[in-house]
């Protein structure tokens, strides 16, 4: 908080804008009570001039995905319905720790599985900016929170896109930090080797601040192994001149919005002009990201969701006549949405023993190759720029076809696949006044490097549409 108002204060105000916002459908739950309780103690704490956290007063949400202790989660999914945590995430512990107030759990698709935010068992999120659109997902929920200024902060999962794309289709920022960089414990799980928690918000300040406070390693996750940083060191980061890349056949896709495609080539030029050195390069495994993708996630969805089977976790059953198999079968037909049982049928086919080899084997070698590829091009340069989606925000239930929509991925998924960061950043719109970003990225825990650039990005946006600035 700035000092200007209380925490209470502010906690009232984004309570007034959550009831005024209902209809967008982005929270599941609102913690009014213990938000206000929370404010009320740190109201304490800095009028007895006590130490204040970093975070002293911000106001943040959770994907309901992000476990808190003593508060349901569920993943959107009707299978961990009425489910209680029984602790706290270690992302969601540090924001404690520091300050932070957590004022409600957010929609989005089911177990993460999704691009619009339509896959919810809870119902169909809302983007602020045009209600009949989607807000993007899988953490729509969390984007659209934001967005209409019903939190300071929100937390999602990205395990292809799931941070950047709502970021886009909401016109705010979406970072998804390295594989690694923020501890996974408490996360509930789409895809181990792909999830990563991020973080939406509407300054780059923000993002770096509320990244500094919960990254870092964790005796709980042993695949969270970058060392502690700070934000105070992003000064050292800059740079008068970055070395900046693109994928010429990405630019060229035939997917590509021709808006996008303008917007980007103009603003490489822009960057040129400031004396940045951009190159076009040709990325020939472009074709095999989505597919690569696809093969490994739903795989290791078909590992991770088969805990819910109404025994360990979730929904029983409600027969007791059932057989121990029948008992399985009914409680998941039941508990999971139809995009969860497509992942996990389409996991299950390619780990099968007669398509193991020619599907996870093949994918993991593309990964492979995705991954030297990755080193090759950050030791020439130091971005990557990208398209964030394809398109725009489309309209509710305008997109069908699964394979469509996961075809739109394109873009995202790389980051997941070779686990470097990734941010989407709101700098255009298009002739319909709808938002989209430029996604850039950085080589593997950089994402000072990154917030450093993405800082000089916005900033030279914002002047070529302020010029007084």
């Amino acid at each position: 908080m700035n000092g200007q108002t209380t925490c209470v204060e502010a906690v009232r105000h984004y309570l007034e804008r959550i009831t005024a916002f209902s209809h967008l459908n982005a929270w599941l739950e609102v913690f009014e009570a213990e938000a206000l309780e929370a404010a009320e103690r740190l109201d304490r704490q800095s009028a007895n001039a006590e130490p204040l956290g970093r975070l002293h007063g911000v106001i943040v949400g959770l994907k309901d995905v992000i476990c808190y202790q003593d508060h349901k989660v569920s993943a959107s999914s009707r299978i961990l319905e009425n489910f209680i945590s029984v602790y706290n995430a270690t992302a969601t512990q540090r924001l404690l720790d520091e300050g932070a107030i957590i004022i409600g759990r957010q929609n989005c698709d089911e177990f993460a599985m999704g691009s619009s935010n339509e896959n919810s068992a809870y119902g169909v999120v809302r983007n602020a900016i045009d209600e009949e659109r989607v807000p993007g997902g899988s953490s729509g929920g969390s984007a659209v929170a934001v967005q209409a200024d019903m939190c300071m902060i929100s937390l999602g999962s990205d395990t292809g896109g799931s941070v950047r794309q709502p970021a886009d289709f909401c016109g705010i920022i979406g970072l998804k930090p390295s594989y690694g960089a923020i501890s996974r414990y408490g996360l509930i799980a789409y895809a181990s080797s792909f999830d990563q928690i991020g973080i939406f918000g509407k300054n780059i300040n923000d993002v770096g601040l509320v990244l500094d406070v919960i990254a870092g390693p964790d005796e709980f996750d042993s695949t969270a192994k970058q060392k502690n940083f700070s934000i105070a060191e992003q000064k050292s980061n800059n740079k008068a001149n970055y070395r900046i890349c693109y994928f010429s056949n990405a630019l060229k896709h035939p997917s590509l919005d021709p808006n996008i495609a303008e917007a980007i080539n103009g603003f490489t030029e822009k960057l040129t002009a400031a004396g940045n050195t951009v190159e076009a390069i040709d990325f020939e495994l472009l074709d095999f990201i989505v597919p690569a993708y696809y093969v490994l996630t739903t795989a290791e969805a078909s590992s991770n969701l088969s805990r819910y089977d109404g025994i360990k976790f979730g929904h029983r059953n409600a027969n007791e006549q059932n057989t121990l198999t029948d008992l399985y079968k009914l409680s998941r037909s039941e508990g999971f949405g139809p995009e969860v049982k497509r992942r996990i049928l389409l996991g299950t086919f390619v780990l099968s023993a007669g398509y193991f080899d020619a599907y996870f084997t093949k994918a993991q070698k593309v990964r492979r190759l995705l991954v030297e590829k990755t080193k090759e091009i950050f030791s020439k340069y130091d971005a990557i720029v990208l398209p964030t989606v394809p398109a725009p925000a489309y309209e509710i239930g305008q997109k069908k076809d699964p394979v469509e929509i996961f075809l739109a991925d394109i873009y995202t998924v790389y980051a997941n696949l070779v686990g470097i960061p990734a941010i989407s950043l709101p700098l255009f719109k298009n002739p319909d006044g709808l938002p989209f970003g430029l996604q850039v990225m950085s080589s593997q825990h950089n994402e000072l490097h990154l917030l450093s650039l993405s800082k000089l990005l916005m900033q030279l946006q914002l002047q070529e549409t302020n010029p007084t600035l």
